[in-house]
């Protein structure tokens, strides 16, 4: 489910682009949002006033403050800090973006990992200042490993603050490398590196005269050039099941379908599926949508599903397509981002939100475990994870689920954990 509604959004060429940006405490993420959204038009004059007479206002003289565009809670402006993913809307007249505001604390790592769940684009801020000698913070290596993990697909390296480094092409070659480095010890296969003032604005929107060495295309123009895939055209049919749709049922023609949001693929009437994980098999007799009968549905829509025979659906199902179904276990590996305070406890109870169904989950033991500053797998010996440690673990599940490996289908191999005694989301899953 995304976490936003673009549909008020004008219509532009490229379709949206969901960006989140990340990094270190003070690397200047709401300021280069705040910028972004002040040089693309997208704040109104009582914005600009408000800010200009904010008493947390933390620039000299006359200038604007862009970070307060973002940060809109006591807490945030009183501190100077992000502390809750903020969404901002803007469009160009190439394309509209969505854009999340993640909290640089090691502390809100968790606010990061949702607002990065539906991201299609990571800009990785990094202060020049403090990464003059080519030594990456902890954060920038954190954030980089979640973008990865998550599957995010285009990596956008934003040095910033440059105009505090008199514009040096030494210091900024000495943080490309560095990152290079990073990116090649995560496999992130492709990324693009730019120097920028998210203050001054000199590379945001348009090219800098102080960069002569520097090639590249602004950020904007870059974000506007991005190609993001189109979800109705990747990946298999999956379909998970709502609610079951009945009506009439003491006539002859009684109504029954099966409602849902097509996460991936296509559908058309006559297509044979198969009801996953029972593995009935059935044909497609009519899709319904909101205005009536389709003979197209695609990935995004919200259909209602009606089959050629009666059988046994109902919510938490899966309906796919019979030449290309999902798995079916009750035993997986799973990368989990551990996001409850209370730390992982294998003796606790968890609730398993996969789709639509929840079922109970035991966690069978913490395989492994991420080491942020080795960048790799290491042993647990522990058995348990604290809050924003990201593990690999193995789990059992009551009922079987349909999945897909994540980075397959992010939309059905994904999952959240849920304590029951607390109601608490514990973890987010990346099924593998």
């Amino acid at each position: 489910m995304n976490a936003v509604n673009d549909s008020f959004l004008p219509d532009t060429g490229n379709g949206v682009l969901r960006l989140i940006t990340a990094g270190s405490v003070d690397d200047g993420k709401s300021t280069l949002i705040g910028r972004l959204l002040y040089d693309s038009k997208g704040v109104f004059a009582d914005q600009l006033d408000a800010i200009a007479r904010a008493k947390y206002k933390r620039v000299a003289n006359d200038g604007i403050d862009f970070s307060l565009l973002t940060d809109g809670l006591e807490a945030e402006r009183e501190q100077g800090i992000t502390i809750d993913v903020a969404y901002r809307y803007f469009s160009t007249p190439l394309r509209k973006f969505i854009v999340a505001d993640a909290p640089g604390h090691e502390q809100y790592t968790r606010n990061m990992v949702t607002g990065a769940s539906t991201a299609d684009a990571a800009i990785i801020l990094i202060d020049a200042t403090r990464a003059a000698d080519g030594q990456l913070l902890t954060q920038t290596k954190r954030h980089s490993t979640i973008a990865h993990l998550l599957g995010i697909g285009h990596i956008v390296v934003a040095v910033n603050k440059m105009d505090l480094v008199d514009w040096d092409q030494a210091v900024f070659e000495r943080i490309r490398d560095a990152y290079a480095e990073l990116a090649h010890r995560l496999n992130i296969a492709q990324f693009h590196v730019l120097p920028l003032s998210a203050l001054e604005g000199d590379n945001v929107v348009n090219r800098s005269a102080k960069t002569p060495w520097y090639d590249g295309p602004p950020l904007l123009t870059l974000l506007e050039q991005l190609g993001v895939d189109n979800e109705t055209t990747v990946g298999p049919l999956r379909l998970p099941v709502q609610w079951v749709a009945r009506h009439g049922g003491n006539s002859a023609d009684d109504f029954r379908g099966y409602a849902g949001r097509i996460a991936s693929g296509e559908l058309r009437p006559g297509d044979e599926v198969v009801i996953q994980p029972s593995g009935v098999v059935a044909q497609v007799k009519t899709i319904v949508a909101f205005d009536g009968a389709v003979d197209l549905a695609v990935a995004g829509d919200s259909v209602t599903i009606v089959l050629d025979r009666d059988v046994d659906v109902s919510r938490g199902d899966v309906l796919s397509h019979a030449a290309a179904p999902a798995r079916v276990s009750r035993d997986f590996e799973a990368e989990l981002c551990w996001l409850d305070a209370q730390a992982l406890n294998p003796a606790r109870k968890y609730l398993l939100k996969h789709g639509t169904r929840l079922t109970s989950a035991k966690i069978r033991g913490v395989l492994t475990h991420r080491d942020i500053h080795e960048l790799q797998e290491v042993e647990r010996d522990a058995g348990t994870l604290s809050m924003n440690e990201i593990g690999r673990v193995s789990l059992a599940t009551r009922e079987a689920l349909a999945f897909d490996r994540y980075t397959d289908a992010p939309a059905t191999g994904a999952f959240i954990l849920i304590d029951e005694a607390t109601h608490q989301t514990a973890a987010a899953g990346m099924l593998r």
